[in-house]
């Protein structure tokens, strides 16, 4: 069952004040695990490649290695994108849906569904929800999800919207 259908869009910003970290390593020669999408999410992640703005909040286009239809990443250290990625556990969970999990909080901004997940290293990682595929990204250490966090995501929702339709992804 998706408990991200009849969510309220705005959970998000409160969410927002919360500083966050990403996943991706620091500095220079950024890699990045390639998802391995099925046929028919590969054809709206390449899509989404294709649409993907040439900055994110002020900052220029700089992808990680190895390259791929797949990733993207913005600035040094990087703001990475990655499409066709598994549907996070917590995205299911009934303590998500209900708002009683602290480390996961539902919402969206700008008509895009996200998932903000605390990882266990303390970083944090958002995912899109309710549409044909699941889209990760995730903030390098130091910016803030009150300042680069609410801006990278609304900077993201145009492209997002344009090139990932609204359902159900995969559950793999």
């Amino acid at each position: 069952m998706n408990y991200f259908r009849h969510r309220p869009l705005g959970l998000l910003a409160p969410a927002l004040l919360i500083a966050v970290a990403g996943c991706s390593p620091s500095g220079g020669g950024t890699t990045t695990a390639v998802p391995s999408p099925d046929a028919k999410t590969a054809k709206v992640c390449r899509e989404l490649h294709r649409v993907l703005p040439g900055k994110l909040d002020g900052r220029s286009r700089n992808d990680p290695e190895p390259r791929s239809a797949y990733t993207a990443g913005w600035g040094n250290p990087a703001i990475i994108l990655r499409c066709g990625v598994v549907r996070p556990p917590k995205m299911v969970d009934p303590k998500v849906a209900e708002g009683g999990d602290p480390d996961a909080i539902a919402g969206g901004v700008n008509g895009v569904d996200w998932l903000m997940e605390k990882q266990d290293d303390g970083t944090w990682r958002f995912t899109t929800a309710n549409r044909v595929a699941y889209v990760q990204v995730s903030l390098p250490e130091g910016l803030s999800a009150q300042e680069e966090g609410a801006s990278v995501l609304t900077d993201l929702a145009r492209a997002v919207k344009k090139a990932i339709p609204k359902g159900i992804a995969s559950m793999r």
